[in-house]
């Protein structure tokens, strides 16, 4: 059933007041939609149908192209992916591929992101039809974000645009948390509906890098030229562009081939001169992430940019239409240099408040997502010049950040920044490596990031490098007995209320219930700690007092109801079993059968569900 019909009669009539128009005048300025969609929606049903049925993303440009209706392309953004839920993974797949195949080159990125929100808009209407509607819809955005077709602020300003409690905003939510904050989420997304179509974005993507390396190695021109028609993806040259580009930046020695490789492509009729200058553009787009790891990316980009005009095989006119990109360049550095000065001063204030309530007002007041990375780093480099208290309340509020405003993705790159860094920040911090790990590994232990998150940021440092061997010091800490309590405590709790007040009203509430308290009272007394990232500490004293008292049948009960709920998350409940582990020997002294009572414990749990399967093989 074709979904997407009914739903736009619904939303076109009041299409003014929509947030997606909204987030295009942010982008392009007002744009009164012509009385014309309804013969595009006739033309463009069947160029989707036809794509479905054979495939063929050249001619689905080609036809799209023909249509001529740029101010449309928002709604059939809209329109493949709505037609696309209500079918079979292998559309799916088909509609994220062609949608990349046509960014840069027919959509640009306001109307790739007008469409996804009239999307999200549209969910309610969506789910009528489509009983996995929400999910379905996360994976398209998460897809989009990893295929680079939408940003990652995107997320930020689709939840300011839409209302509280629709289900756009759970789209939004099962994205983010379910998709791109997992483990390896860029792989897990592109293989979501099986990657059955020729080749999947991210397939493409590694291709292209993997030529371009080889290409860089080699030196031959004419094995890299094969290598990019064998790929059969005309219409995906302009990534070819962007890559060699940034490769160029990141590594100075190979500019001389990628400029060679470039022009020969070009005036030898390979990559067509639109390719090029949309590859530029992407460039040009995200040359401010790049400057976050190569301090000198716009001067380089422009040196590659005067080479390419100058020798004639980008069009002069790209200068006049990156002009005001230029602008947005200065600006943008200003903005950064404000960001950072702002910082500071929201920092120092907490630093003196422990207000944390009030820091995240003041960093949201900011409206600034995009330098998430760069507050995180602030944050840490200020807190290692400082005593133990402020290092406490670093890692305190890096936990809150991560539950309220900041993405995994957002805490890596910060580290990662910091990690690139770290030569430079032990001239000023004699101490610095030993901190830096310590960080990070607290960071693992309160759930910031996954374990297997140092693995990913490690492979983003030199080997070697001094950044590379804090990642290893921090995986040593984790790695040694009694690590958790012992990292928890690296700072002494010094920030008062974080771990030594939540400690005691953990005791308390324990007590409470144990002495005939109510069990949703107690659930109810959890959540309102705040601390889901302590909840470890919850599942350690109660298991410990169900081994001193003699009604453990009413702790564990507790502990079953924490879990059912999802109050207490299967990783918080494996660190707290992990930490009675740890420290079984000192407990026996106290209870002769804590050994015998545990493995009862770690019976139940792991027949219940509660334990990762790494569990078992701790030590």
């Amino acid at each position: 059933e074709d979904v997407g019909g009914k739903i736009e009669q619904d939303n076109l009539g009041d299409a003014n007041l929509l947030p997606s128009q909204e987030l295009g005048k942010l982008v392009n300025g007002t744009k009164k939609v012509p009385a014309t969609l309804d013969d595009y929606r006739k033309l463009v049903v069947p160029v989707i149908e036809e794509y479905f049925s054979t495939g063929d993303v050249e001619l689905s440009v080609s036809e799209l192209r023909s249509l001529g209706s740029d101010q449309f392309h928002n709604y059939f953004v809209k329109k493949l992916i709505s037609m696309a839920m209500d079918r079979h993974d292998k559309e799916k797949e088909m509609a994220s591929i062609l949608l990349s195949a046509l960014y840069a080159d027919l959509l640009d990125s306001s109307k790739m992101s007008e469409g996804f929100m009239m999307l999200l808009e549209s969910t309610e209407d969506l789910s009528v039809d489509i009983p996995d509607a929400i999910d379905v819809l996360a994976v398209f955005v998460a897809r989009a974000i990893v295929d680079e077709i939408l940003p990652p602020v995107f997320l930020t300003r689709a939840r300011a645009l839409l209302p509280e409690s629709s289900k756009g905003i759970e789209v939004l939510q099962v994205a983010e948390k379910s998709y791109l904050s997992a483990p390896h989420h860029a792989e897990l997304v592109e293989r979501k509906w099986g990657g059955s179509t020729h080749f999947t974005v991210e397939e493409a993507k590694k291709r292209i890098q993997d030529i371009l390396r080889e290409y860089i190695e080699s030196g031959d021109t004419d094995e890299a030229f094969r290598c990019i028609r064998e790929l059969g993806l005309p219409f995906f040259h302009h990534e070819v562009v962007k890559r060699a580009l940034i490769l160029g930046i990141e590594n100075l020695s190979s500019q001389p081939l990628i400029l060679k490789l470039l022009k020969e492509s070009t005036t030898g009729c390979l990559i067509s001169s639109n390719q090029v200058s949309k590859g530029f553009s992407r460039v040009a787009e995200t040359v401010d992430d790049l400057s976050l790891d190569v301090p000198s990316a716009k001067t380089l980009f422009d040196k590659l940019l005067s080479a390419a005009i100058s020798e004639g095989w980008l069009d002069a006119s790209f200068c006049k239409s990156a002009a005001p990109g230029e602008d947005m360049w200065n600006a943008s550095s200003e903005k950064v240099k404000h960001f950072k000065e702002e910082s500071g001063h929201i920092i120092q204030e907490y630093f003196l408040s422990d207000d944390v309530p009030e820091l995240i007002r003041s960093l949201q007041e900011l409206s600034a997502p995009e330098y998430n990375a760069i507050f995180l780093k602030k944050l840490i480099t200020l807190a290692m010049d400082r005593k133990n208290r402020e290092k406490e309340m670093a890692s305190v509020l890096l936990s809150s950040l991560s539950l309220e405003l900041f993405s995994t993705g957002d805490i890596m790159k910060g580290f990662i920044m910091l990690l690139q860094s770290a030569e430079d920040t032990a001239l000023d911090i004699v101490d610095a490596p030993s901190e830096l790990a310590l960080f990070l590994a607290r960071a693992v232990i309160d759930e910031v990031l996954l374990p297997l998150n140092l693995d990913d940021i490690s492979s983003k440092l030199r080997p070697n490098s001094s950044g590379s061997q804090t990642v290893q010091m921090a995986s040593s800490l984790l790695a040694a007995r009694h690590s958790g309590e012992r990292i928890l405590r690296c700072w002494g709790g010094g920030t008062g209320w974080a771990v030594e007040d939540a400690k005691d009203k953990i005791s308390k509430l324990l007590e409470e219930y144990n002495t005939g308290g109510d069990l949703k009272e107690a659930c109810q007394c959890i959540r309102d700690l705040g601390m889901p990232f302590f909840n470890h500490e919850v599942v350690k004293k109660a298991l410990v007092m169900a081994m001193e008292k003699q009604n453990e049948a009413s702790i564990l009960a507790l502990l079953q109801e924490c879990s059912s709920e999802g109050l207490i998350t299967i990783n918080q409940m494996t660190n707290g079993f992990a930490r009675v582990k740890e420290g079984l020997d000192d407990l026996t002294l106290d209870i002769p059968n804590a050994q015998e009572k545990f493995r009862g414990y770690v019976e139940l749990a792991t027949e219940r569900g509660w334990l990762l399967p790494s569990f078992a093989s701790l030590p």
